[in-house]
């Protein structure tokens, strides 16, 4: 058995396609049927799809899940999500584990894998 996909339950599956695609780089995939977005970053397949999660965590310590994507340079990445709106919202732990989330409050956490 391995993860086929990951699916995010969100209320404008084409609107946030643009913050996934615009502004954290992920590859458009498919929209099908102007319903269900597909995207991709590396190997990992997202797919966005409608709904809503009653009560958005308020931290990334009381999320149900959420998503970590590594990069190379922290605060370079860092400085560009800022420059395109991101609010970066604490740590998990370590100033070297930055937390956000997305216009859903679907929760991220960004990390230099070298540096944690």
């Amino acid at each position: 058995m391995k993860i086929g996909h990951i699916e995010l339950f969100v209320a404008d599956p084409l609107k946030l396609k643009d913050f996934y695609v615009d502004v954290l780089g992920f590859e458009e995939v498919a929209v099908q049927g102007e319903t269900f977005v597909w995207v991709k970053s590396g190997d990992v397949e997202i797919l966005l799809r409608p709904g809503r999660n009653p009560s958005p965590a308020k931290s990334y310590q009381q999320a149900a899940a959420a998503i970590t994507l590594y990069c190379d340079d922290l605060e370079k990445v860092m400085e560009k999500l800022k420059s395109h709106g991101i609010e970066f919202k604490g740590y998990d732990g370590s100033e070297k584990c930055s937390t956000f989330t997305d216009p859903d409050g679907n929760w991220f956490q960004l990390v230099n894998p070298e540096e944690v």
